[in-house]
């Protein structure tokens, strides 16, 4: 089996760092995941015990130049990281979630150490939404995709999550800077930071993101509910196929190295056997 990291950086968002903790440590063990706070006014919560976590000086205030900034550092953990003995290192935010199809019966750990990686790994992206009267609000108390059943394939979230070699995420972990990425089969990147009205809410009243020039951001991104609310909800299994195709082969013309779907809008409803993994 190769040994494996997975790292994050992340600020008042403890809500799906909890999550994150539980499951990355519960696939790849806690003394693998790396999480760094961005500002000495975060506190570590208590969920982070037996895991490598840092409070690190702000980085930066403007959303831009911030994000570019955390990804440098991110990438230079990462080369750190794989410097010291690991095969491969994981870079997603606090509200991603990578996951095997439940189909093959193997975890992320398993099925990583059996797939050939020259530099990046790419899993399909997967970008949930709330239905709004139908599904309530998230709760910890139960797993996510019990109470989330609706994602759009989306080609912001296909991202270069799974490097081999060091080398230089762009912003957002979207893509590997000189290299092409390569889309594995069977592998989900599950993003749930627009899946939740209220928690939407909350981030338009946080005071320090709205410093940052964050409101524009999540205005944008929060369209996931409308689509997830309004959208009829397409096969699962046909449509991930499909955009697998066309993301390997579609490409923007200002970014050669990131995937692109036409400006297809498709919103799959999740199989019943994704409902227990997170």
């Amino acid at each position: 089996m190769k040994r494996i990291a997975v790292l994050t950086m992340v600020r008042n968002d403890d809500f799906f760092l909890r999550k994150w903790v539980e499951y990355y440590g519960r696939e790849l063990g806690k003394e693998n995941l790396y999480i760094y706070y961005d500002g000495e006014d975060q506190v570590p919560g208590d969920f982070c015990r037996g895991t490598n976590t840092y409070v690190h000086p702000k980085i930066g205030t403007q959303v831009v130049a911030a994000e570019k900034a955390r990804l440098k550092f991110l990438s230079e953990r990462a080369a750190e990281l794989l410097a010291q003995g690991y095969d491969l290192v994981i870079g997603v935010d606090a509200d991603e979630y990578v996951v095997v199809d439940p189909r093959l019966g193997i975890g992320l750990r398993e099925f990583l150490s059996n797939q050939k990686i020259d530099v990046c790994l790419s899993p399909l992206g997967l970008d949930f939404g709330q239905k709004l009267g139908e599904e309530g609000d998230l709760s910890f108390d139960e797993t996510f995709l019990r109470q989330r059943h609706y994602a759009q394939i989306g080609t912001r979230y296909t991202k270069a999550s799974v490097i081999a070699k060091p080398c230089r995420w762009g912003s957002g972990f979207h893509r590997v800077k000189g290299h092409n990425f390569h889309i594995a089969p069977d592998l989900y990147l599950l993003h749930f930071g627009y899946a939740d009205r209220q928690i939407l809410e909350d981030r338009l009243g946080d005071v320090d993101r709205m410093a940052q020039g964050w409101q524009k951001h999540i205005y944008k991104r929060s369209r996931t509910i409308r689509f997830a609310t309004e959208k009829k909800a397409r096969s699962f299994d046909r449509w991930t196929r499909l955009a697998r195709i066309c993301q390997t082969w579609c490409r923007p013309p200002y970014a050669l190295n990131k995937p692109a779907m036409f400006e297809l809008i498709i919103v799959v409803r999740m199989p019943e056997r994704f409902k227990g993994i997170l």
